[in-house]
């Protein structure tokens, strides 16, 4: 092989391994990154079509409604523990160390985003509320069997603007 070739093939493998590189580190990247909704009977069975369960230390996102009674406060701290279970009849435990969004209330359809532990609790990271009595999150009216439909209306019920 003369020297010209040699040349040009260690370019070609070095160019192809450095794209490798960059491809497996941007991918590594993406894949720590990544939050993935589930439902609380996702995460207790599994998903429906798939089986997959989210693994221990996971970033996840669970939606669903606040069980009613399940809020336990510390009276010391911020510290905040509820359970949010869904239709099919799922529930997880949710800990949660700050602050509650003024909306949050038992019974009400909420985001929790969080890493899952050993013991099967989510410790949130940050909870999200929903803002009024029409509105649920697209993924938490999915999960609970919900339907979005746009307001429509009428001439009688139009708002009226004078």
């Amino acid at each position: 092989m003369n020297p010209r070739r040699k040349k040009r093939l260690t370019l070609a493998v070095a160019l192809i391994g450095g794209v490798a590189a960059i491809t497996s580190l941007l991918l590594y990247a993406l894949n720590s990154n990544l939050n993935l909704f589930y439902t609380p009977s996702e995460i207790v069975h599994g998903k429906t079509d798939t089986g997959v369960k989210p693994e221990i230390g996971q970033r996840i996102r669970v939606g669903g409604m606040v069980t009613v009674g399940s809020m336990v406060r510390d009276p010391k701290s911020l510290h905040v523990q509820f359970a949010v279970h869904d239709s099919l009849g799922g529930e997880v435990l949710v800990t949660y160390d700050d602050l509650l969004p003024d909306l949050f209330r038992e019974g009400q359809g909420i985001v929790a985003q969080g890493v899952l532990s050993a013991d099967g609790k989510l410790e949130a990271t940050e909870v999200l509320a929903k803002h009024d009595e029409n509105y649920m999150p697209p993924e938490v009216a999915e999960a609970m069997g919900q339907r979005h439909e746009k307001l429509d209306y009428s001439q009688q019920k139009a708002p009226d603007t004078k």
